[in-house]
């Protein structure tokens, strides 16, 4: 990829020499272009702005130094800086996590509209007045081959420069963020970061970035690494489980979870375009609880009735993670508890089966009233109970 800047500030891109974008220009990945605007500047001073027409605070930059500018450009006959890597990097040395003999995958989609040139260069406008900059405009623009960003200040770029550069060039005005900045260089940086690093071949794993925050439409899950206790704060005992289906099945939770509290927004849209599958929208609009019972049943029969409850409360929407019975011990040497009496009184006799404790933890959609009479409906018919349904909080 060829990556041209215009800016009247050309160390403000010296970042883009360092670490992993450093090392892609090293590698040939990437090669960027430098360009001071005030080389198409006008007088003595090189000036390149004028006051707004229609009077106004600030001032504007100018057409006919920015469409000079633009066009030397785009026939590669500007003087230009190009940069070079801040440091030699080890391309020999394998990182930890690289795969071998796995081809990169570059992105499918391409950013080009109707009517436009795909052979034309790609022009980015960094403004607060652009369309927003997401992580899929940074999918699509790690396709291209050559990208040109124009990078105003003061109050902006006359607006004509956009207007007649779209007869050579493909035009985006972009915004990173909801906010105002002195000028386009630090969105410069921001976005040819997000590109960069999508381009096959400057990440080692290409897991790396398909893993991301928003590259599925959701933030990514938390990380965690060594030590398992730092500060009397463990991490999640899944992650050191082994179970690898277990560990996807919390890494998408989690984006779930921490998509839904922090940017609702995007649950929306993943919701609208059905990229949330059955399990996805279930975690969404369910609740951890747990559902606590005193029961008499017979243990013998417990794995039956178990494997049978499974299947009758997930279809009422209350999915079991754990369910367990256990026998009261000792209840020989006490009083009937109070379930107990209440069979003999109704039946004349004491119950021929112990009394056990019935506790069950998952998810449901259901109140906690629903979801208890859930659980008895799933007990054998005339079961003896009592207890209720509590939410606990999100281990998430």
């Amino acid at each position: 990829m060829r990556l041209d800047v215009v800016t009247i500030f050309p160390e403000y891109l010296e970042p883009l020499r360092h670490a992993l974008l450093g090392k892609a220009i090293e590698q040939g990945i990437l090669e960027v272009g430098v360009h001071d605007l005030r080389q198409w500047g006008e007088g003595n001073h090189k000036s390149v702005d004028a006051p707004p027409l229609g009077g106004g605070p600030g001032m504007v930059m100018k057409p006919e130094v920015w469409g000079p500018a633009l066009d030397a450009v785009t026939h590669r006959d500007a003087h230009v800086e190009t940069l070079t890597s801040a440091a030699t990097h080890r391309n020999d040395k394998v990182r930890h996590d690289e795969r071998r003999g796995v081809e990169p995958r570059p992105y499918e989609a391409r950013d080009v509209r109707e009517g436009e040139d795909p052979a034309a260069p790609l022009l980015l406008v960094p403004t607060p007045a652009g369309a927003p900059f997401t992580q899929a405009d940074a999918q699509a623009w790690s396709r291209e081959r050559h990208i040109v960003v124009a990078c105003g200040r003061y109050e902006g770029i006359d607006q004509r420069v956009f207007e007649e550069a779209t007869a050579r060039y493909r035009v985006r005005e972009v915004s990173i963020g909801d906010y105002v900045l002195i000028g386009g260089e630090v969105a410069t940086l921001v976005i040819a970061e997000a590109v960069t690093r999508l381009i096959p071949g400057v990440l080692g794993n290409t897991q790396s970035h398909e893993d991301d925050s928003f590259s599925d439409g959701l933030l990514e899950a938390p990380s965690y690494t060594t030590p398992r206790t730092w500060r009397g704060i463990a991490a999640p005992e899944v992650l050191t489980s082994g179970d690898h289906g277990k560990v996807e099945q919390w890494r998408r939770q989690a984006s779930l979870s921490r998509t839904q509290a922090t940017r609702p927004d995007l649950i929306a849209q993943a919701r609208q375009s059905g990229r949330l599958d059955a399990d996805d929208v279930f975690f969404l609009d369910s609740h951890p609880v747990i559902t606590g019972l005193d029961v008499l049943i017979d243990p013998q029969a417990w794995p039956k009735v178990r494997k049978r409850m499974r299947r009758s409360l997930a279809q009422a929407g209350y999915r079991i993670d754990n369910a367990t019975l256990t026998p009261r011990e000792g209840t020989a040497c006490f009083e009937p508890s109070m379930l107990e009496q209440a069979y003999e009184r109704e039946h004349g006799r004491p119950p021929h089966v112990p009394l056990c404790e019935l506790e069950i933890t998952g998810r449901t959609t259901l109140s906690n009233a629903e979801a208890t009479e859930a659980v008895v409906a799933a007990l054998p018919r005339g079961t003896q109970w009592v207890g209720a349904t509590r939410a606990v909080e999100s281990q998430q």
